[in-house]
């Protein structure tokens, strides 16, 4: 799990056995009618390739997100620590509005990965 872009907000990865990668985003809603609603937003492609990630996110309420950039070792010193990797890169938002019409902001973010409990026993895999 990482940060996103408003505290409280976070993206989660999983890389699975064969190598997809399948995630969502958790964020709250901007509009006047989801404000303060968090919205799952679960990739719609999603692909890592050695440390360059890429994903795309389904559209929900008339917004979605493509991110690119790497997934790169952070300032934590311990794996278990906050940020000790990171994902660096662009974040596009795409907004449709109620005329159809498709607006983007493009921004460069570092999300930072949030604090594991490494002494947690996974589970079993049958």
């Amino acid at each position: 799990m990482y940060t996103f872009l408003k505290d409280g907000e976070f993206v989660q990865l999983s890389i699975e056995d064969d190598g997809s990668v399948t995630g969502f985003v958790s964020r709250y809603g901007d509009l006047e009618s989801d404000r303060d609603t968090f919205l799952d937003q679960f990739f719609k492609q999603a692909k890592l390739d050695s440390n360059k990630l890429s994903f795309t996110t389904q559209t929900v309420h008339g917004v979605w997100f493509e991110f690119g950039g790497t997934v790169e070792r952070g300032e934590g010193k311990q794996p278990g620590d906050e940020a000790y990797f990171i994902l660096k890169g662009s974040l596009t938002q795409f907004t449709t509005d109620l005329n159809k019409k498709v607006t983007s902001k493009v921004r460069q973010v570092v999300f930072k990965s949030f604090p594991r409990d490494l002494d947690a026993t996974p589970p079993k895999r049958n």
